[in-house]
């Protein structure tokens, strides 16, 4: 029996200067002592079949615990299967691109992608502060991934309405443009091709 979950996640993100990052770090009481670590690699087919639906592949190692995700699109948010694996699992997808079957393949499977040509792309690593805030996670996060680095404002919620709006209220409080955010394997592919391309 595979062990799986399966969750609707509702978040609003905005991108941050270095400077807006460490206000915010600032405003919300939060240091290096309230900061973890964590590092998504990630997975598609050579022809980017999975971004293609709008989906996303990632195996999370989080404090020595991996977990694989898959992110689909949602009437509201995004549907997100996780599924726990085993240290030698997480290893063999990353190091040899076998990705263990699964919920997660079957659901691929069911798309018409088979688990067999999907490939390791590499990895993006986080530095990530929360803190709750009205009803919801504030999560402020430093990425680095392919010589490339950013900052990002989070906040997830439980209802759509109205974390939309205090999260417009925080930007605006803050004196922070509300910017089109991408998430973070869509920034991490764009800099692949652009390294690619060069």
């Amino acid at each position: 029996m595979f062990e799986l979950s399966q969750t609707i996640e509702i978040e609003f993100k905005n991108m941050l200067t270095k400077q807006e990052y460490e206000a915010l770090l600032r405003n919300f009481k939060l240091d290096e002592k309230d900061k973890f670590s964590q590092e998504n690699h990630y997975f598609d087919t050579p022809l980017f079949a999975l971004k293609q639906l709008g989906c996303a592949l990632r195996i999370r190692n989080k404090q020595n615990s991996f977990e694989m995700t898959l992110k689909q699109p949602a009437a509201v948010g995004l549907l997100e299967t996780n599924q726990w694996l085993t240290s030698e699992e997480a290893n063999q997808a990353i190091q040899y691109g076998k990705l263990p079957l699964g919920a997660i393949s079957g659901i691929l499977e069911d798309k018409g992608i088979s688990f067999s040509d999907i490939e390791y792309f590499g990895s993006l690593v986080t530095h990530r502060a929360e803190t709750s805030y009205k009803h919801g996670l504030i999560v402020l996060d430093h990425s680095i991934y392919l010589n490339h680095e950013d900052y990002e404002l989070e906040f997830e919620v439980p209802d759509f309405q109205e974390g939309r709006i205090e999260f417009l209220k925080l930007l605006q409080c803050c004196g922070i443009p509300k910017r089109e955010t991408e998430n973070k394997i869509q920034r991490f592919y764009h800099q692949k091709y652009r390294i690619t391309s060069n």
